[in-house]
């Protein structure tokens, strides 16, 4: 009898910091190499991206600060918390991301992590920092948007009623 893989995509951790503080260029979503007391923590569904990073080195891209907790029935064959892990793309990728990332402003931030038909993947992006009063006016824009919807909602319950 076969084993029936896991189809979809099941979201691990998402970094909602990384779109407040950053205008998303570009996207690209790359593999991860990873232990197998990672795998087991993270099908628990245990991560953070808060202070996660891209750096690509010798064509080669590493993801760091990426917080993926010891599995906790590992043994001595535990992983490091904190370890950086390399990331899995294609080279044409990893040197258009390379080029853009050493334009000022610009930097490379995880957006989630999650597994794709039973194998983990993560989303990075390219990104330039926004000022303070970018932040600002996105959160006034968000707000506006909200606010406009609970109107229209409020009209179509009046109409109903």
């Amino acid at each position: 009898m076969a084993k029936e893989k896991n189809t979809g995509r099941k979201l691990i951790a998402q970094n909602k910091k990384a779109r407040h503080d950053y205008t998303i260029i570009d996207t690209y979503e790359c593999g991860l190499v990873l232990t197998g007391t990672e795998v087991k923590s993270l099908r628990q569904g245990r991560a953070s991206l808060v202070d996660g990073f891209v750096q690509i080195d010798g064509n080669e891209a590493w993801l760091h600060n990426v917080h993926v907790p010891e599995y906790a029935q590992g043994t001595w064959t535990n992983h490091s918390a904190r370890r950086k892990r390399k990331l899995l793309m294609h080279r044409v990728e990893i040197d258009k991301l390379e080029s853009k990332s050493q334009e000022t402003g610009h930097t490379i931030v995880p957006l989630s992590l999650y597994f794709k038909d039973g194998r983990a993947k993560v989303e990075i992006a390219l990104a330039k920092g926004k000022k303070e009063y970018d932040k600002r006016q996105t959160l006034r824009e968000k707000q506006d948007r909200r606010e406009a919807e609970r109107v229209i909602s409020a009209v179509k319950r009046r109409e109903r009623a």
